[in-house]
């Protein structure tokens, strides 16, 4: 059976950003292959650093959720890492990771996180 790699949310949200800005880029680079056609070149510009700044933004708000974050240190590579929300893994040997007793032992599902599964949860108490 395949062993599935979890990756911690900062991580997901930071790569996402990054990939906003080599995308941005690739855009404006499009803009200069196609200067000669003018309307077109001012689109793929205008789009290009639409994802840039939209890529700015996304690094700000994850900076902001970072600093919310609950450090704590992994129990199996022994780094210290950041846990958003009930479950998450470490961010440097995905290790799953969770601070709910009620979690503790169960396989790792992301569904945990959701509010939809805690005010199921909050029921069956």
């Amino acid at each position: 059976m395949a062993q599935l790699v979890y990756s911690s949310k900062i991580n997901k949200i930071r790569s996402f950003a990054l990939i906003l800005v080599f995308a941005g880029i690739l855009l404006m680079y499009g803009g200069i292959l196609t200067k000669n056609i003018e309307w077109l070149m001012l689109i793929f510009f205008l789009l290009g650093v639409l994802m840039v700044v939209l890529s700015c933004a996304v690094y700000i708000w994850i900076g902001t959720l970072s600093l919310k974050a609950v450090p704590i240190v992994c129990p199996n590579c022994e780094k210290p890492t950041k846990m958003l929300g009930r479950v998450d893994a470490c961010m440097h040997c995905k290790q799953p990771l969770t601070l709910d007793k009620n979690l503790e032992g169960k396989e790792f599902d992301e569904k945990y996180n959701t509010r939809r599964y805690q005010k199921e949860s909050k029921k069956n108490k």
